[in-house]
């Protein structure tokens, strides 16, 4: 007569409980439905973009993903919808065991912007970015001749103005001409600075800093119509 194991036969039906409830646990937790999303805005910039416009860019099998089963929630799809808006410069998104999803959003900064025949911002990567209905951004005015896909010049010296605390703070206007050379304007005077291309921009930008305090000093920063760096050993003014 064959003897059955009883220590075999209590392995098996061991593996099988275990095969069941991993099955099963894996049918619940895939059928779970996905609650409201919480939404993160990271960084310095929380100003562009609302939770509202986030959440509708949170879409699978064209319905929001609030109330889906868990199981078809494409994280990478999700974030992929999200880093495509030209708000956000980056966007990660996470579901947790129990079907809450969590979005963590920085948005874009912008440095400058352009008030052309077309109106946008420029962000501190110079890259596009549309202007926003919720809040507008005190940063200097590019005008003249600027074209949204070649924003390399203007953007390396709006790049400059952002570093520099000085030229931050009085930078208002900012024009690029026809040859992509570049003019500036300043906070209360009424010269124009030609600055010229942007070779030997340091050593241009400290030039208009020593005229500037110099001239500020002296009380006769009204006595001039315009203020010429393109030589980068001399400042030349001309008077009004």
């Amino acid at each position: 007569m064959l003897r059955v194991n009883v220590s075999y036969i209590k392995i098996i039906v061991l593996l099988i409980l275990v095969g069941f409830l991993f099955a099963f646990s894996n049918y619940r937790n895939g059928n779970r439905k996905v609650i409201e999303p919480t939404i993160e805005f990271v960084g310095e910039n929380k100003l562009f973009i609302t939770e509202s416009t986030v959440s509708k860019l949170l879409i699978q099998n064209q319905a929001t993903v609030t109330g889906q089963p868990k199981e078809i929630i494409d994280l990478n799809d999700l974030e992929a919808a999200l880093n495509s808006n030209p708000m956000i410069k980056k966007a990660e998104v996470f579901m947790s065991v129990n079907g809450k999803l969590s979005v963590e959003i920085e948005q874009k900064r912008p440095i400058a912007r352009v008030h052309t025949n077309a109106s946008y911002y420029i962000d501190d990567e110079g890259s596009y970015m549309p202007l926003s209905s919720n809040y507008a951004a005190r940063v200097p005015l590019v005008t003249g001749n600027v074209k949204k896909n070649n924003l390399k010049t203007v953007f390396q010296f709006a790049k400059a103005v952002d570093q520099d605390e000085f030229l931050k703070k009085h930078v208002i206007e900012i024009r690029q001409n026809d040859d992509e050379t570049i003019d500036f304007k300043i906070r209360k005077s009424d010269f124009m600075v030609h600055l010229g291309t942007l070779n030997q921009l340091h050593k241009k930008i400290n030039n208009f800093k020593a005229f500037y305090q110099k001239a500020f000093k002296d009380k006769i920063l009204d006595n001039y119509k315009l203020v010429n760096l393109k030589f980068d050993k001399q400042v030349i003014c001309t008077k009004t």
